[in-house]
C-alpha cells in the first residue's frame, strides 16, 4: 500500500473525530451496542495461557489464527488492555497479548530482571516457545520501549511496528514521572497509588485516579478493568515491590543506546499519538517518523491520552490493518 492510503485513513479518522464522540463514548470509540465477541474480564481470565520460561511463568492471552500480531501493553496495565483490538483483529492475525514480567498475572522469577531490555529478551524467549518466528508489533507506553528494543535488538522478528504513546529515545522515562519514580524507589508506591484505587474505583476515575491522569474519558476504566490491572499487583508484597521495581528500571534511558539500530531498521512502521498526553508529546512520534526509515507517518488523535488504544480499538485495528496490507 502506498502513503497516500495512510492519508485516505488519517483524514477519514480526522473527519470522525470533527463529527464528534461516538456515542457512549470518547472520540474514535465505537458504541457498545455494536461491539461483537467483546472479551470481558470473564472471557479474558477464562483464556489465560501460560508459558514456563527461566525469566517466569509468562501469562498470555490470544485471539485468532494466522501469522501472529505481538500486542505489548503499557504501566500499570496487562493484557486486558488490548482486548478489543485483539476481538476486532482476530480475523486478520493470531493476536497474542502477554503480560509483561512484574505486571499483570505473569509470575515473575524471584529477583527477575524486570528491566526493559530484560522485558524484550523475555518476549523472545516466550515467541521461540510459542513457535513463533516474527511478528506484527502493535505496543503503548512503557510497552513502546519494549517494542523499540527487540526491533533494536531483534530486527528479523519484527515484520512491522505500531507503536502508540510512549517512550522514545531521551523521553525516557519522562521527566514528569520523577516523583513516581520516587516513591516507587522508596517501596510505598503500590500502597500509595493502587491500593486506594483498588478499593475505591470512583477514586480510580477521578482527577488524580488512573482513569483521570491516563484516559481520555475517565469512564472508560470500568470497575472490572481495575480489578483485572490492580488486585494481581497487591496481591502479595513480593508483587507490590515488582510493580515498584518496573518503574524504577527504567532509569537510566534505556533507549539513548539503540538511535543508530533504528535509523537502520527496515520495518514498516506507523505512530498513532494522542495529542493530549501529558507524558509523550507528539514531537517524540514524530522524531521516530524521522528515524525509522520505513515510516509510514504519523496520525495524530486529537485530544486523546496515554491510554486511547484501550478506549479506541476501532482506531488501533485499522491503523492495524492499513499497515499490515501495506507489506
Amino acid at each position: 500500500m502506498e502513503r497516500r492510503r495512510f492519508v485516505r485513513v488519517a483524514v477519514g479518522g480526522a473527519a470522525a473525530m470533527l463529527a464528534g464522540p461516538a456515542r457512549g463514548g470518547a472520540p474514535g470509540a465505537m458504541p457498545r451496542e455494536t461491539m461483537t465477541n467483546e472479551i470481558d474480564a470473564r472471557a479474558f481470565h477464562a483464556s489465560r495461557r501460560w508459558t514456563a520460561l527461566p525469566q517466569g511463568r509468562i501469562a498470555h492471552v490470544e485471539r485468532g489464527r494466522g501469522p501472529a500480531a505481538l500486542f505489548v501493553h503499557g504501566y500499570p496495565l496487562n493484557g486486558f488492555q488490548w482486548r478489543g483490538a485483539l476481538a476486532r483483529l482476530a480475523p486478520h492475525r493470531r493476536c497474542v497479548a502477554p503480560d509483561l514480567l512484574g505486571l499483570g498475572y505473569t509470575e515473575a522469577a524471584p529477583g527477575a530482571d524486570l528491566a526493559p531490555g530484560a522485558q524484550a529478551a523475555m518476549l523472545v524467549a516466550w515467541l521461540d516457545a510459542l513457535g513463533v518466528a516474527a511478528v506484527d508489533v502493535v505496543a503503548n507506553d512503557s510497552g513502546g520501549a519494549v517494542a523499540q528494543l527487540l526491533v533494536a535488538q531483534h530486527p528479523a522478528r519484527v515484520r512491522t511496528l505500531l507503536l502508540t504513546n510512549c517512550d522514545v529515545h531521551e523521553n525516557s522515562p519522562p521527566a514528569a514521572l520523577g516523583p513516581v519514580i520516587a516513591q516507587a524507589r522508596a517501596g510505598v508506591l503500590a500502597d500509595a497509588f493502587l491500593v486506594p484505587q483498588l478499593a475505591d474505583p470512583a477514586r480510580a476515575r477521578g482527577r488524580e485516579g488512573l482513569g483521570g491522569l491516563a484516559y481520555t474519558d475517565p469512564a472508560h476504566l470500568t470497575d472490572e478493568a481495575i480489578a483485572c490491572y490492580f488486585a494481581p499487583l497487591v496481591r502479595t508484597p513480593e508483587r507490590k515491590r515488582q510493580f515498584e521495581r518496573y518503574a524504577v528500571s527504567f532509569a537510566p534511558n534505556p533507549l539513548l543506546a539503540i538511535a543508530p539500530a533504528l535509523r537502520r531498521a527496515a520495518m514498516p512502521a506507523r505512530m498513532v499519538w494522542g495529542t493530549g498526553d501529558a507524558l509523550f508529546d507528539v514531537a517524540w512520534a514524530e522524531w521516530l517518523d524521522r528515524t525509522l526509515p520505513a515510516s509510514r507517518g504519523v496520525r495524530r488523535v486529537a485530544g486523546a491520552k496515554l491510554f486511547f488504544p484501550e478506549e479506541m480499538p476501532d482506531l488501533i485495528a485499522e491503523e492495524a490493518r492499513a499497515l499490515w496490507d501495506a507489506t
